[in-house]
């Protein structure tokens, strides 16, 4: 039988004897045309997410003209700004007079901006130590909880203060450790002398750090509960199978389970750093005195509303965002180095 009556594959076919595929014009390859034309033009992607983006511009309304647009009022901080000049804000940051960099200065060489600043980091890193890593222990705690009932009980009543207003915890904290509270008046009972906690310069930062763990604990759980429950069964069931125990599980199967939702966490908390509670210090600023208890935010607020020094409050807020937004991108990079994600990828 001649060559040219055997039947031949596709492939021989399409050989053209140097044993490579032939190329397609433009120097493409069959496959690589047949994988360009999967992408979809940008107008074939709107038309099929349409629906998706219809749904979610409401949000994106809302957070370019309360979180985005409020960016322009910044100018203020280069400014002797006079709200009184018109009725319209805009026509008073245009017809203020422009100081450049003299509000930056003042600030920099006030003692006061400077212990506010101080306060606010020493605030920082006590509830980074005391605050932070106690959810994660509740939830640890709770998972760990065979009885679905007891665990959900356990969980809704650690819950529960999240809900509370400031003035509330305030006043239950108020009513346990203020000077006419109950611990006071069973110390007097037995013959002690009183302890007023609330009033207490000395104390008012481990005070806050402890508010902000009875309020705000039980929202942190959640978070860690659903990162926990996503971890396979079979994990911790290989792993008892190997000899391991409940704390070697922990350690081995459990917390690389949380490990980037503690890395996301703590990055987000990093670049929150410079806010540490402005309405619950507030409420609490006169009892103390702003030497323990002023922080950046009440700095802001006290030069900005009550000094009506709307310049010079401004440019301290422009000083915490700088930081902040700093703070943010060093503590991505370094989760970014550790091996996680992070807020964005790289």
């Amino acid at each position: 039988m001649s060559h040219s009556t055997v039947p031949r594959s596709r492939a021989e076919a399409d050989d053209d004897g140097t044993g490579r595929a032939p190329v397609a014009p433009g120097g493409a390859t069959g496959t690589k045309k047949k994988a360009n034309t999967g992408k979809l033009s940008l107008r074939l992607r709107f038309r099929r997410d349409r629906a998706l983006i219809l749904m979610t511009l409401p949000a994106v309304l809302l957070l370019l003209v309360f979180n985005y647009l409020p960016i322009l009022g910044n100018i203020v901080a280069f400014q002797d700004y006079d709200p009184y000049v018109s009725d319209n804000g805009i026509v008073s940051m245009l017809h203020s007079a422009w100081v450049g960099l003299e509000n930056f200065q003042q600030i920099f060489a006030d003692s006061a901006f400077w212990n506010a600043v101080k306060n606010t980091l020493v605030l920082f890193f006590l509830q980074l130590v005391l605050f932070f890593p106690i959810p994660i222990a509740l939830a640890l705690l709770i998972n760990s909880v065979v009885r679905p009932r007891v665990r959900a009980i356990a969980q809704a009543v650690l819950y529960l203060p999240h809900f509370f207003s400031w003035v509330l915890v305030i006043s239950v904290f108020q009513q346990i450790f203020g000077g006419a509270g109950v611990l006071s008046q069973l110390l007097r009972q037995h013959g002690y002398d009183g302890l007023d906690i609330m009033s207490d310069p000395s104390t008012f930062k481990f005070l806050v750090t402890a508010e902000s763990v009875w309020k705000d604990a039980g929202w942190g759980i959640i978070v860690f509960l659903a990162a926990l429950a996503s971890v396979s069964p079979d994990l911790y069931e290989a792993a008892a199978m190997d000899g391991a125990g409940r704390w070697r599980r922990m350690w081995h199967v459990t917390l690389p389970a949380l490990r980037p939702v503690i890395a996301l966490l703590l990055v987000l908390r990093v670049g929150d750093a410079l806010t540490v509670g402005f309405e619950q210090i507030l409420l609490q600023r006169d009892a103390v005195g702003p030497g323990a208890s002023e922080v950046l935010d009440t700095f802001v607020w006290w030069n900005g509303v009550r000094n009506q020094d709307f310049g010079y409050a401004a440019a301290a807020g422009l000083i915490k965002g700088v930081v902040s937004l700093g703070l943010v991108l060093a503590a991505n990079k370094v989760a970014h180095l550790m091996g996680e994600q992070g807020v964005y990828k790289k």
